[in-house]
């Protein structure tokens, strides 16, 4: 498949990028990493007027810290992330969730920005996101606007970004003495995951949880962040493993996914606590991972 005919530019300066979002707002495409939108062109399932490639923009791919955020670029590449010592200390979640996505070819495309503005149900960064409490700065001509996760992902393929608004910039809380992991299910390695549970804890010497933030992808249209589990691991030992049966029980409890031609609801509802409990007891057993990292 071939897509339907349109018009390209690659600007440099963010407020051309505006200018043309405002002028032509919903017949305008954004190309970040394009591995999801080229692949939805060449099947006509998108059919932009004008594909804007954000990849010569200025300012837009720098890995830093500021007054208590870890603030990253939208075309910050995968694999710069991965890479980056600064990321593997503040935000280890996403450190660990980093290396599961696709694979190093598609990592080398990717961004953060295009991930959480594709928002797809699967995806890891989302995930990582809700968990972590992070935020997006969206900008346009109309000015400058700061979206909380829990307020930007709608629906399957949504978000609450405005027709004529780029995403900028993520932020996310530093979190030096957090310990981390990430698990999923996914048929084959590099492919979109059936589950995936990402875990973000702060311990105690002897593994007791005294915080504890835990997020799913791939069990709704957006992902799910489980508050209720979080409230309930609170004094808890992580290495128990009757702790983590309770927690393999309670994390499925209320989930109704969807079932298809991967998995079934049934499934992926078991699966849910498994890879939640996997999660917990791994960042219990690396308390020192984003010291260390």
């Amino acid at each position: 498949m071939k897509p339907a005919p349109f018009a390209y530019t690659s600007p440099v300066e963010r407020e051309e990028v505006l200018s043309l979002l405002s002028e032509y707002g919903g017949e305008t495409r954004l190309l970040a990493g394009g591995q999801s939108l080229l692949p939805l062109m060449n099947l006509r399932l998108a059919r932009p007027e004008l594909l804007i490639d954000l990849g010569r923009v200025r300012g837009l791919d720098e890995i830093r810290s500021d007054d208590g955020w870890l603030v990253l670029g939208a075309m910050t590449r995968q694999s710069s992330l991965e890479r980056s010592a600064l990321v593997a200390r503040s935000a280890p979640l996403l450190a660990c969730a980093l290396p599961l996505i696709g694979h190093v070819a598609t990592r080398s495309r990717g961004t953060f920005g295009g991930s959480l503005a594709h928002a797809d149900p699967a995806a890891e960064l989302p995930a990582v996101l809700l968990a972590l409490d992070g935020e997006v700065v969206a900008k346009s001509v109309r000015g400058e606007r700061v979206i909380p996760a829990r307020s930007l992902f709608l629906s399957a393929l949504t978000t609450a970004l405005a027709e004529d608004e780029l995403l900028v910039e993520i932020r996310l809380p530093l979190a030096p003495k957090r310990s981390a992991a990430f698990i999923e299910v996914s048929r084959r390695h590099g492919d979109f995951a059936l589950i995936g549970a990402a875990v973000s804890v702060r311990l105690t010497d002897s593994q007791v949880c005294e915080n504890a933030a835990i997020a799913l992808c791939g069990v709704a249209e957006v992902p799910v962040r489980r508050e209720e589990l979080e409230g309930a691991l609170i004094g808890r030992r992580l290495t128990d493993d009757d702790v983590l049966r309770e927690v393999s029980r309670l994390a499925a409890v209320g989930l109704d996914p969807a079932g298809d031609g991967h998995a079934s609801a049934r499934y992926r509802r078991r699966v849910a606590g498994i890879v939640v409990a996997r999660a917990l007891k791994r960042a219990a057993s690396q308390p020192r991972l984003a010291e260390t990292a």
